[in-house]
């Protein structure tokens, strides 16, 4: 894997869905791009099926998008740890709920993604940074590796009035250290 052998990881099977693993990378497993400082969470099991629009009676069972989540944040700052069972809920979300994940999409877990986090939704973002797409026998789509920065509440409804490429661009232009797991809001006014 791109991201070196994981440190860690936890299974959670939810009642009518595959088995989603999220793992764990740490300093200098989490990619060389990550160092010390950081730790990458990475699901499991969420690219086994293809994802599919609920309201299709003939989804296809081989053809359609596939993803895997992923999830960096600064080490040691937050226990961050607790992340693993949202991040397992967010992987599943195709198969529980019909949600087809991808970039400038939002996931919402309902409480905070761990313990004290400003943050209980996720703006998924462009893969291709990190991690390559892994490539599939045909006729099968690629998975996907899909990188999450977490939200706050108050800039999850902003995106949803300007759009993902607005936050994106409001994090950039105010210096937001994405990482970091305590981080506050950015300011959402102009």
């Amino acid at each position: 894997m791109a991201l070196g052998e994981p440190d860690a990881r936890a299974a959670i099977t939810f009642v009518g869905t595959d088995r989603i693993e999220v793992l764990r990378f740490t300093g200098d497993a989490a990619g060389d791009r990550g160092g010390a400082d950081v730790v990458r969470y990475a699901t499991l099991g969420m690219s086994a099926q293809p994802m599919a629009d609920p309201a299709d009676p003939l989804a296809d069972p081989v053809r359609g998008p596939r993803a895997e989540l992923l999830l960096t944040v600064r080490a040691r700052r937050a226990d961050t740890d607790k992340a693993l069972r949202p991040l397992a809920v967010l992987a599943a979300s195709p198969q529980v709920e019909g949600v087809i994940v991808a970039p400038g999409g939002s996931l919402e877990v309902g409480e905070p993604l761990w313990p004290g986090a400003p943050f209980s939704s996720v703006l998924v973002a462009e893969p291709g940074g990190l991690v390559e797409d892994l490539e599939l026998p045909a006729p099968m789509d690629p998975v996907r590796f899909l990188p999450l920065l977490p939200m706050t509440a108050n800039e999850a409804a902003w995106k949803r009035v300007h759009g993902a490429g607005a936050l994106e661009a409001r994090w950039l232009a105010r210096g937001t250290d994405l990482r970091d797991p305590l981080r506050r809001s950015v300011s959402l006014e102009d």
